[in-house]
């Protein structure tokens, strides 16, 4: 697939891509990263620039015992390796795993460094990405290590009910959460056992249930747990 395919496929990255230069863009190459693989992994030399056209992923912090830290999770348009790049560092600060089967466009980092440098549009665009990704992070910076478990996984409910629609006029009948524990306990920042106790209580108490020992919950539910979170903040 050639980037203009991609362009018609996925028109929302015509703003992001129309005054890619000539030549960096007859050198642009499109891949497809199958869900549940590694798109690319923290401290690995970086020599790419990449435009995400479909897909989610998530950023994760990797640590040498082991333990694994979700730092967000990010749907299109998306950009791969922009934070390197933006503070001219060699190699990647964290590993970014494809969620949903991934599309996107890719160039070198040179050609990036120099379309970047020539274009306030697109740099205007890679820069305010950056400052939404920081403005998010620091907003809920801390929550995990004042917050209880119940709080941690209702909120996570919530986000997740408010990014699919749960608030809109025609609410869905259900959602389920498709992560699996490994992803949730690294979501919220909970070990297994916390995680497990976790669900078990907050299903008990009606605020969603288990179909396949996935989460599942409907709109009552929904305005349960977001009143549950109110009353939280209020205390």
């Amino acid at each position: 697939m050639t980037l203009s395919e991609l362009e018609a496929q996925y028109p929302a990255l015509l703003p992001y891509t129309k005054n890619m230069p000539e030549d960096i863009r007859r050198r642009c190459t499109v891949r497809t990263h199958p869900a549940g693989s590694i798109i690319h992994q923290k401290d690995m030399e970086l020599h790419y620039f990449g435009i995400v056209a479909t897909g989610e992923n998530r950023v994760i912090n990797e640590f040498e015992n082991g333990n694994v830290y979700m730092i967000e999770t990010n749907k299109p348009i998306d950009f791969i390796g922009e934070v390197t790049i933006l503070a001219q560092m060699p190699r990647t600060s964290v590993t970014i795993e494809a969620v949903t089967e991934t599309i996107a466009a890719y160039i070198s980092r040179k050609d990036a460094e120099r379309w970047l440098s020539q274009d306030a549009q697109i740099l205007r665009l890679v820069s305010r990405h950056v400052a939404f990704k920081l403005y998010r992070s620091s907003y809920s910076n801390g929550a995990k290590l004042f917050y209880p478990p119940s709080y941690l996984l209702l909120d996570y409910l919530v986000q997740h009910g408010r990014a699919e629609g749960m608030e809109s006029a025609h609410p869905p009948k259900s959602l389920t959460i498709g992560q699996t524990r490994q992803h949730l306990q690294e979501a919220i920042g909970v070990n297994v056992k916390t995680l497990n106790r976790t669900i078990r209580h907050l299903k008990d108490e009606g605020f969603f249930s288990l179909c396949k020992g996935k989460i599942t919950y409907d709109r009552t539910q929904y305005l349960k747990a977001l009143e549950w979170l109110r009353l939280a903040k209020d205390k």
